[in-house]
C-alpha cells in the first residue's frame, strides 16, 4: 500500500518508525475531521516502511506492507492529535482448503500474472486462504466498510466465500474459476 503523509502528526510517526525501524499501526477512521484526533476503527493493520520518497517539501510517499491483524484495547490522541494505542494482536485465521480459496487463488494467480510478476515468488502464498482473502481484499474496488468487515472476519473460509460471490456478482471470474 502507498500512503501519502503530509499532516505532521502522521510525518512524526513515520519518522520515528524510520529511525527506530519499528511498524505502526493503521486503522479506518470512523468518525473524525482533518486536523483533529480521529476515532478509530477497533480492528486494524500493522504495517512495516519498505521504502519511501520525498517528491516534495512537506510531502512524505511511504510505501508499506501490511503484517498483523490487531484489536485496540484501549487507545488517545497524543499532544500532536496522533492516536496512540494499547492493542492486542489477532492470530491469522486457521487455514483450511476449500473451492473458494481455488476459485479466489486462481483469479488472483491472474492479477499477479497481469502485473508482470512470477507466481514462483516466494513472497506469494496462493495456497493459504487466510493470504489470498487479505491480498483480494486490499485489491477489489470494495468500499471501506465492506473492507473492514473483512478484516474483522476471524474465518479465512468464509472470507473466500464472500469475495467468490462478489466476484461472480461482478462477472469477474472466467472459465474454470467459475
Amino acid at each position: 500500500m502507498l500512503l501519502r503523509v503530509f499532516e505532521p502528526r502522521y510525518m512524526d510517526m513515520v519518522k520515528l518508525s524510520l529511525k527506530q525501524q519499528l511498524p505502526f499501526g493503521i486503522c479506518l477512521i470512523r468518525e473524525g475531521r482533518d486536523g483533529a484526533p480521529a476515532e478509530p476503527e477497533l480492528v486494524g493493520t500493522v504495517a512495516r516502511i519498505d521504502d519511501w520518497d520525498m517528491p516534495q517539501q512537506g510531502i512524505l510517499l511511504v510505501r508499506v506492507t501490511g503484517l498483523d491483524r490487531f484489536r485496540i484495547l484501549s487507545h488517545e490522541a497524543n499532544e500532536r492529535g496522533l492516536v496512540v494505542a494499547r492493542v492486542a494482536y489477532i492470530e491469522a485465521d486457521a487455514d483450511a482448503p476449500s473451492l473458494a480459496l481455488q476459485v479466489c487463488a486462481a483469479f488472483l494467480a491472474r492479477i499477479v500474472k497481469g502485473r508482470g510478476q512470477s507466481l514462483d515468488d516466494p513472497g506469494l502464498h496462493l495456497d493459504n486462504a487466510f493470504w489470498v482473502g487479505m491480498r483480494l481484499n486490499e485489491m477489489l474496488p470494495l468500499g471501506n466498510a465492506v473492507k473492514q468487515k473483512m478484516l474483522e472476519l476471524t474465518d479465512a473460509t468464509m472470507r473466500l466465500e464472500l469475495m467468490q460471490r462478489f466476484l461472480q456478482h461482478q462477472g469477474l471470474l472466467v472459465g474454470r474459476e467459475e
